[in-house]
């Protein structure tokens, strides 16, 4: 515990059998539970960290951690039905295992299929709001992020009121040197892609997983739509944003080279995480800016895609009289081209003006 206030870190885990260890034997002695999620493994992960369990040199500090559940009243309706439609949420089947001679604060929850590390996250975020845990941080179960950073990390949601804290590995000095150049160029595109899908338009380093989010944040979120696979942090954005939850970067560093094994292909990455970028901007615009709380942004942002739209044919018509000889392209298409475009550019600057300004007040 920190300030009173409890700590949980999830392990996404997938055939991390040579690493656990190390993440485990690292952890900070204030994290109240370690939250394990082993995604399938085909590795003996597994069986790692119940040797870890079954050692005893784990033991739980904290029996007030416990699955909490809402008492009907008369006042608590609208409590007891999200309590209700949280337990309905989908996610992998899994089972927790439980020893039956040692209280330990690490927790094992196995998956029976292969989710996805978004998945794996979701699952232990989902013990961890079910148990009411005050701050849930999220480190690699590859031994990738470095525990003495996990204070700095929390300190923001215990101290300040943050609802989410990522840490941001561009911000180090060493990031150009250490990061590998194709990670570095394929956080770069998904970031500025990110900045405006989410409504982040300040965040730098959208792709780490080094993260911390409060409780209320995790309630207020459908955990169990979170992305499954790679694009989890992103999409993990744009629901936050859809919430109005406020969000601040800590600088911290790039580990690589510590016996890791990247599963991670960047080429396929950037097209899947793209898609999902795409369809999460008009979700986020349509429902924050038309359906819970109009904006004029969203007309704005409309009208430029109308504009853009409209600009099409024109364009294509001057395009193919440039390629046909001697083919002379009418001044009025060409006008009518240009007006559309530069309104449309107009429209569209405006909104991202707008968008920025009224997105300013949830980053600290």
């Amino acid at each position: 515990m920190i300030e009173n206030k409890t700590i949980a870190v999830v392990v996404p885990a997938y055939n991390e059998e040579s690493q656990i260890g190390m993440v485990i034997e690292g952890m900070p002695d204030y994290v109240d539970r370690i939250v394990i999620v082993n995604d399938c493994s085909k590795d003996a992960t597994s069986q790692k960290i119940i040797e870890y369990i079954e050692s005893g040199k784990y033991p739980s500090l904290n029996d007030s951690i416990q699955k909490q559940k809402v008492v009907p009243n008369r006042y608590n309706e609208a409590d007891v039905f999200v309590e209700q439609l949280s337990d309905k949420e989908d996610f992998t089947n899994s089972k927790e295992y439980v020893s039956s001679e040692t209280k330990s604060k690490i927790v094992l929850i196995d998956h029976i299929d292969n989710g996805g590390v978004g998945a794996a996250i979701a699952t232990g975020y989902k013990w961890c709001m079910d148990h009411g845990v005050d701050c849930t941080a999220v480190m690699a179960g590859d031994g990738q992020m470095d525990p003495s950073e996990l204070e700095g990390i929390c300190n923001p949601v215990l101290y300040d009121k943050v609802d989410y804290v990522k840490g941001n590995r561009l911000s180090h000095r060493s990031a150009k040197h250490l990061i590998p150049t194709k990670r570095y160029f394929g956080n770069s595109i998904l970031s500025i892609m990110t900045k405006m899908a989410s409504g982040y338009w300040r965040v730098s380093d959208t792709q780490t997983g080094y993260t911390a989010i409060s409780l209320t944040a995790l309630k207020r979120i459908e955990i169990g739509s979170i992305y499954k696979s790679y694009g989890m942090p992103n999409d993990m954005l744009v629901k936050l944003n859809l919430a109005k939850c406020t969000l601040k970067e800590i600088e911290i560093k790039p580990i690589y080279r510590v016996g890791e094994q990247s599963k991670m292909k960047i080429t396929k990455l950037i097209p899947r995480v793209s898609w999902l970028l795409f369809r999460s901007f008009f979700q986020r615009i349509f429902f924050r800016y038309f359906l819970k709380d109009f904006h004029p942004l969203f007309l704005l942002y409309v009208l430029s895609f109308i504009l853009f739209g409209t600009a099409i044919p024109f364009g294509i018509k001057i395009f193919q009289n440039m390629l046909q000889k001697g083919a002379v392209t009418p001044n009025s298409i060409l006008m009518i081209f240009i007006f559309l475009i530069i309104s449309g550019f107009q429209s569209l600057l405006f909104a991202m003006w707008m968008d920025i300004q009224d997105n300013d007040r949830l980053q600290k």
